[in-house]
């Protein structure tokens, strides 16, 4: 489905049914992007025009608290009670096992499931609270630690996936099943983008670390046409595959090419128009434009050395997480909408004490100088952190208890945190039981999370649609609810 054009765009023309998508396109300057937008906000002014009473709010148009997202998204599932959540009663039962009216029946992975016991394992690292909100937070996280009045803890996130891969792709793009658009891909139909130059939706993953498998569908279009799908920023000479020309060819040889294949494209269209070619020019003309515009915004060596350090000195190494994410702000102040960051690593089944502190090591400091740096600039009032993974680990050890242990998968209850983009900073929202096994109070599912996330770019979530194979799909399938508490 395209998004339908309005009207009154064809004002002053004798015979608009005439013209192609691209001419109006031309014309008038408009992406595929703000054209879907404008549809959306005519589609929701029609029907809260017509709705009964008390239905229209939930067809309004919210405010647009947020304009990009940078998503910090922790692959394998971090362990919220060795970070975030704490839960002093898993160390004063240790070795203790696991109580059946906590466990309730819920199903176990493969992994500890067969075990004859579930020991708890309280978490071996310090808790302490910080800044004047209180926030209680692991030894392993100093940084984050500074920053915490600055952050929306979400300590009640739950899931049904409990395996990574779709885990994964349920946190991505809202069902555990591929082929749906990523949350990035759907920003980008609805929203479009602020720079022509650079891809609305841009993807990293941190160089050189194992984990989990993290495979393109995750930041993929699924039904959507393909130039919603994130474009992979990599560490090297080459950050975007593809787009440099081939050996011999230089810019004004591309540009001909470029506008022969137009004049070719627009002889096929006076006949029969084919959204599946319009969508190949317009990535090729995207293409043509970040050959000099990904060389600037990925060259950090204007950074002051000031920069380096509040990141921490992996950040002077490509393709770190630590350099992701100052490239992320340099992305962000370029008018990237959504920069997702994968980090890999988390999935710590044996070894937990000193894997979690790796990890934590690796990340602990650039996601705070994020955050701040953000801060520094004027950017975090319109720009959404959010940090997490696909679920949580268990509150007992995997395989034997010992100073080595592990966690298995958990999805009753985790930890993610946000900053800025219009969520209440120093705040914790959402609570787990003492056992951290099950949440307690205001529970929030992978659906309401989307749905808060477009309500703060200014979209409903219960309109932003896309008609596919004879039904309407959307992020949010038919659930979510707007977390208004979370909203500043």
């Amino acid at each position: 489905m395209s998004p339908q054009i309005p009207g009154s765009l064809c004002t002053g023309f004798t015979n608009p049914q005439a013209m192609s998508r691209r001419a109006v396109l031309q014309q008038f300057g408009m992406g595929f992007g703000s054209l879907a937008l404008s549809s959306l906000l005519s589609d929701q002014a029609s029907a809260a025009s017509t709705a009964p009473a008390g239905e229209s709010d939930a067809l309004a148009v919210p405010p647009v608290k947020a304009k990009r997202i940078i998503y910090l998204f922790q692959s394998g599932g971090p362990s919220q009670m060795d970070l975030y959540d704490y839960k002093p009663l898993l160390n004063k039962m240790q070795g203790q096992e696991l109580p059946e009216d906590v466990r309730r029946g819920q199903r176990l992975t493969a992994m500890s499931g067969n075990q004859a016991s579930l020991p708890l394992v309280g978490s071996p690292f310090e808790f302490q609270q910080h800044g004047h909100s209180g926030a209680w937070l692991s030894s392993l996280l100093p940084h984050t630690a500074e920053i915490a009045d600055d952050l929306c803890f979400v300590k009640s996130m739950n899931t049904p996936a409990i395996n990574h891969g779709p885990g994964v792709t349920f946190m991505q793009t809202g069902s555990q099943f591929p082929g749906r658009p990523s949350m990035g891909a759907w920003l980008d139909y609805g929203l479009g983008t602020e720079n022509s130059n650079l891809p609305a939706f841009v993807v990293m993953v941190t160089r050189n670390k194992g984990g989990q498998p993290l495979v393109s569908r995750l930041w993929g279009s699924g039904f959507l046409p393909s130039r919603y799908q994130g474009v992979r920023f990599r560490a090297g000479d080459e950050p975007v595959l593809y787009v440099n020309n081939p050996q011999g060819i230089n810019a004004p040889t591309k540009r001909r090419m470029l506008d022969a294949l137009q004049a070719l494209h627009r002889n096929q269209t006076a006949q029969i128009m084919d959204p599946a070619l319009e969508t190949e020019i317009a990535q090729h003309e995207l293409a043509f434009r970040m050959q000099s515009s990904i060389p600037d915004v990925t060259d950090v060596t204007s950074e002051p050395d000031h920069v380096f350090e509040m990141y921490g000195e992996d950040s002077r190494k490509p393709g770190t997480f630590a350099a992701n994410c100052l490239l992320a702000r340099r992305l962000c102040e370029k008018g990237v909408r959504f920069v997702q960051l994968y980090h890999p690593g988390w999935d710590q089944h044996g070894g937990l004490p000193g894997g979690i502190a790796r990890q934590a090591k690796e990340t602990d400091q650039a996601s705070a100088a994020l955050v701040q740096d953000l801060k520094q600039r004027g950017l975090l009032d319109d720009t959404l952190v959010i940090w997490g993974g696909e679920f949580g680990r268990t509150n007992y050890c995997q395989g034997k208890l010992g100073t080595n242990f592990g966690r298995d998968h958990h999805p009753r209850c985790f930890t993610m945190w946000f900053a800025g983009g219009g969520v209440k900073a120093g705040t914790s929202y959402g609570q787990t039981d003492d056992w951290c096994y099950n949440v307690q109070e205001n529970g929030v599912s992978v659906h309401d999370l989307h749905a808060t996330l477009l309500h703060l770019m200014g979209m409903n979530h219960k309109q932003l649609t896309y008609r596919y194979q004879g039904r309407r799909f959307r992020l949010t399938d038919v659930h979510g609810e707007v977390l208004t508490p979370l909203l500043g």
